[in-house]
């Protein structure tokens, strides 16, 4: 019976009764036996259809036979649904992500952000950060939990341990402004013990192409203290993740130390701090680098990129804030320029994948609304894929900066400002979590939400100015 089907297709054409042979057709001759139906209404009964997506080789030739891959596709397979969403993570309980940025002297901020998140019970599996970011990242990531803070409070009190005092009592501000700028000509004249010191000859007077012609100061010291309190064994059992963000000298290009990917050591830590003229160039592998603020001072698109599938709960933690008042003057024209030029990333990091996210859901609505079977199978599934997502809340704790303080903020390290900058830190997380039930109230919704608990305009809850 299937040998005779080939040979009887052209006498019965004009009688519709013996249709039914033209089942066998497609399995050995398919594109003659499509073509002549195509042709002839009245042989395409609607009972024909169905039997014809059946057999395994009806599928091969709507493949092979590209006139009629729309025809027999949606009959030969349904399109896989898509899969049902997953109630989001509760924020609590997610994956908790520290994302640190740089800036200098502002980054003792960061240990009081570090010390709130202890007290409540928050610390992160994994930790980001760039430049200053980077060295505390190093410093929580290597050591275990019971040390962290211990070691921090050990960094960030020997580099504002210089020769300089001020001379006014804890909180005043009468007169703060040109102590701070006294404080910042000092750290610029003789350096931040345990960090740097400056050349001396400096880079004029060295040999071109040499660490000491291209920088002002000596980075070695701040070797020794990351040796002396960062566990480099520890951050490479990868307890808590870390990653850092430098810049290839010769390429441009933003580089990422990962410790889920390599072997971590205070090279990658140190070429992600070294921002020039100030610092020279840290050179591994063959290659130099330069500070990773130069391309991106906030780490954290990095982050979003290599979790798209655990729902994340990130800190965002910001040195330099995008808001801020027109300037009056030069000092504050030049303080104004580094706040944009070093918050705009994150901005636009934070702004592009919320578009992403918008993307994603309209992805999904046009999926949902699809009726079954419509649709290339590779196709819908990879877009199926592509508009999953994870539930992302970014709480941004930003540094809002006093009155008195100016361009000069990244690089004064009097143990005063330390302090405060410490204080403020603990303080605007103790705030976050004082009110996590209003501000967290939408954090355990799908797709990405942003939060910024900031004290700004609740002056009261800040430490005395």
């Amino acid at each position: 019976m299937p040998d005779s089907g080939p040979e009887t297709p052209p006498k019965p054409r004009p009688s519709p009764p013996k249709a039914p042979p033209a089942k066998a057709a497609p399995q050995t001759a398919p594109a003659k036996a499509v073509a002549p139906k195509a042709a002839t209404p009245k042989t395409a009964p609607p009972k024909a259809a169905p039997p014809k997506a059946a057999p395994g080789p009806t599928a091969e030739v709507a493949t092979a036979a590209g006139e009629v891959r729309n025809e027999s596709k949606p009959a030969s397979q349904p399109n896989p649904s898509p899969k049902p969403r997953v109630e989001p993570t509760p924020w609590r309980d997610r994956k908790r992500v520290l994302v640190l940025q740089g800036g200098g002297a502002l980054g003792s901020y960061q240990g009081g952000v570090c010390e709130g998140l202890t007290r409540e019970g928050m610390a992160p599996s994994w930790v980001a950060g760039i430049s200053i970011g980077a060295i505390n990242a190093a410093l929580i990531a290597g050591n275990p939990p019971e040390l962290r803070l211990e070691r921090m409070r050990q960094f960030w009190e020997q580099a504002s341990s210089g020769g300089f005092f001020s001379p006014l009592a804890s909180g005043a501000t009468f007169g703060r402004s040109m102590v701070n700028q006294m404080s910042a000509a000092y750290i610029a004249t003789f350096g931040a013990p345990g960090f740097f010191a400056p050349r001396f000859p400096g880079p004029m007077l060295s040999p071109p192409g040499t660490a000491e012609a291209l920088s002002f100061y000596d980075t070695s010291p701040l070797h020794e203290t990351l040796e002396q309190l960062v566990d480099f064994d520890l951050i490479n059992r990868g307890d808590v993740r870390i990653t850092v963000g430098a810049v290839d000298i010769e390429t441009g290009n933003s580089v990422l130390f990962d410790s889920a990917e390599m072997e971590i050591g205070p090279e990658h830590i140190m070429a992600s701090g070294a921002l020039p003229p100030g610092f020279p160039p840290v050179w591994i592998d063959g290659r130099a680098y330069w500070d990773g603020g130069l391309v991106s001072n906030t780490p954290l698109q990095c982050v979003l990129d290599a979790e798209t599938r655990e729902d994340l709960l990130i800190f965002q933690v910001d040195l330099f804030n995008a808001r801020g008042p027109m300037p009056r003057n030069l000092l504050d024209a030049e303080e104004r320029e580094k706040d944009i030029r070093f918050s705009s990333r994150t901005r636009m990091n934070t702004d592009a994948y919320l578009r992403m996210h918008r993307i994603k859901r309209a992805m999904r609505r046009l999926i949902d609304a699809l009726p079954p079977g419509v649709g290339e199978d590779r196709d819908l599934k990879l877009l199926t894929e592509a508009a999953q997502e994870n539930a992302v809340a970014v709480v941004q704790l930003i540094y809002r900066k006093r009155p008195y303080e100016g361009g000069s903020k990244d690089y004064e390290f009097s143990r005063q400002t330390m302090v405060e900058h410490w204080a403020s830190g603990l303080a605007d997380v103790e705030h976050c979590f004082n009110h996590a039930d209003a501000l967290f109230a939408a954090a355990n919704g799908a797709g990405v939400k942003t939060i910024d608990p900031g004290l700004h305009d609740q002056p009261s809850r800040r430490p005395a100015e």
